[in-house]
């Protein structure tokens, strides 16, 4: 589903180049859960935004279900990130003029992938159900991460890309999150990337890697 081959990263700063991502190879199969830990800087986020074409690497390629994503043109990218990616961040970015139901199926819409049934059954799964009309400034924090979740979901995306999805809860609501996005990423089959520096994030994951000097390494090493 997802392969990253020889990827490198290096941005400027005032102290010279800094390569936050050096030779780096990832390969994440299908209904895969895989995360990826590491302090902050250490290229995380980074590596997530090249996997989703959101940026292109120095050099090295990245494959998602088998296409090239620097041969192919923004608008492209744009395009394969519609249909077959869903992304959730830290930051929820929700649409404040939007009620759930449309904030959920926004991306769906967008995909040309709306579904009654589906969002009807995400709704409930996501504990939303019967606040159809209500607007994100009305819900909780775990409510509207819930929410994003559920968006990036709604269109039945062949990878998830999540970063730091609980970071901005207490941990008792981080941990009905994360449990529900395990489930639903059963439910839905697709394959899940997280980005954490959490080893309670990471423990629930088919595997788990950690970036440190540019490099991904075995946990503990």
């Amino acid at each position: 589903m997802l392969r990253l081959s020889g990827i490198t990263k290096t941005y400027p700063t005032p102290q010279g180049p800094l390569r936050v991502l050096d030779s780096v190879d990832l390969e994440l199969a299908a209904g895969e859960s895989l995360a990826l830990m590491g302090e902050s800087g250490s290229g995380k986020s980074t590596l997530l935004h090249l996997a989703a074409g959101l940026d292109l690497p120095d050099s090295g390629s990245v494959e998602l279900d088998g296409q090239r994503l620097s041969a192919l043109s923004e608008p492209a990218r744009a395009s394969l990130r519609r249909h077959r990616l869903g992304l959730v961040f830290q930051q929820f970015h929700l649409v404040p003029s939007l009620s759930v139901r449309d904030n959920l199926t926004l991306q769906a819409r967008l995909a040309g992938r709306d579904d009654r049934a589906w969002t009807d059954h995400l709704l409930a799964r996501l504990g939303l159900d019967g606040l159809d009309d209500r607007y994100p400034e009305q819900l909780s924090g775990g409510q509207q991460q819930r929410l994003a979740i559920g968006r990036a979901l709604a269109p039945r995306p062949q990878l998830l890309l999540a970063d730091e999805p609980t970071g901005n809860l207490d941990e008792a609501v981080a941990d009905q999150v994360l449990a529900l996005l395990q489930t639903l990423i059963d439910e839905s089959g697709c394959a899940l990337l997280v980005v954490t520096h959490s080893t309670r994030v990471a423990a629930p994951m088919g595997r788990r890697l950690r970036l440190a000097r540019g490099r991904l390494l075995e946990p503990g090493r």
